[in-house]
């Protein structure tokens, strides 16, 4: 990927409803690039974790859109320009169609990933 990298560039490494999510993994980092339409929320992806939140913590930047995260401490909007640090226990909400930046560790974002493959087959 030399030293950059494009939406195109990316392999695609989850798909769903309202949902694209594209990844590379570098020095135990899974970095994404991620596309929400408007309206998609993680509530249900994520039940069956626990406390049926996300048990990942993801470092980012919103590139475009608005996006609410609901975590233990109550909701906080995200809009584009700003980044973040999101620790475990924390669902989302598009506001608008989002587009962002994530960096989560592999591991972690894999055992999520296979969680929410698991229940997008379901």
């Amino acid at each position: 990927m030399g030293d950059g990298f494009a939406w195109e560039d990316v392999p695609i490494a989850l798909e769903g409803p309202g949902t694209e999510i594209r990844r590379f993994d570098a020095d135990g980092l899974a970095v994404c690039l991620i596309r929400l339409e408007a309206g998609v929320r993680t509530d249900e992806l994520f039940k069956g974790l626990p406390g049926d939140r996300c048990q990942c913590a993801h470092w980012g930047h919103i590139i475009s859109g608005r996006m609410r995260v609901h975590g233990t401490d109550g909701p906080k909007t995200y809009e584009a320009g700003e980044s973040y640090h999101w620790p475990p226990g924390h669902n989302l909400e598009a506001v608008t169609n989002v587009y962002y930046l994530e960096i989560s560790r592999s591991q972690e974002y894999d055992r999520l990933m296979d969680h929410v493959s698991r229940k997008l087959s379901a």
